[in-house]
């Protein structure tokens, strides 16, 4: 079905130069001299090569339905993975390589549910909940007199991410963050 080049957002799926290629980023571009144009950074599934195209606002393309299965993580057999994801109603495990993952694993903790994209039974990436719940393990404690509320300090979370904090967040503190910008949000 085709879509207007203006309405391309991340993580849609098209049909581009003939192969399949799923969004990771757009950018609307208006010059002062010419026609608009939206840069659409796009990630080849076949060959797993990412590139930026440019394409006129008035073109369309053609879009590709995927479905979207609900998947919990289980556990990862090391740091470069595969991870391991259980389908919420088959049941089935799915392996998943680090090149779907992607950026995504550093906030992936056990018995999480996140959306799988799968097209012809091949899961094509991973989409993470808008924030999630992780424990600091590691971080410096506060400063005595520090009074300042806006100044951050570098944490990890329990999944090995490094994270900024407020001062006052001490270890052992659950707190939630923004899977997309890895940024905090609150205590948990």
């Amino acid at each position: 079905m085709p879509i207007k080049a203006t309405d391309l957002k991340r993580g849609n799926a098209l049909i581009w130069e003939g192969q399949l290629h799923v969004v990771i980023g757009t950018e609307h571009t208006k010059p002062g001299k010419g026609p608009a144009y939206v840069q659409a950074k796009m990630k080849n599934v076949a060959t797993g090569t990412i590139k930026v195209n440019r394409i006129n606002s008035s073109d369309k393309v053609e879009d590709v339905n995927i479905d979207k299965r609900y998947m919990e993580f289980l556990y990862t057999s090391g740091p470069n993975g595969p991870w391991v994801f259980m389908d919420q109603e088959s049941y089935e495990q799915v392996e998943l390589d680090e090149d779907l993952v992607g950026d995504s694993a550093k906030f992936l903790k056990e018995n999480t549910v996140c959306e799988v994209q799968v097209f012809d039974e091949k899961p094509l990436g991973i989409e993470l909940p808008a924030s999630i719940d992780l424990e600091i393990t590691e971080t410096t404690p506060q400063p005595k007199g520090a009074t300042v509320t806006n100044q951050l300090k570098e944490a990890v979370v329990e999944t090995g991410a490094r994270v900024r904090v407020p001062s006052f967040i001490e270890q052992g503190t659950v707190v939630r963050i923004n899977t997309e910008t890895g940024e905090y949000l609150g205590k948990a």
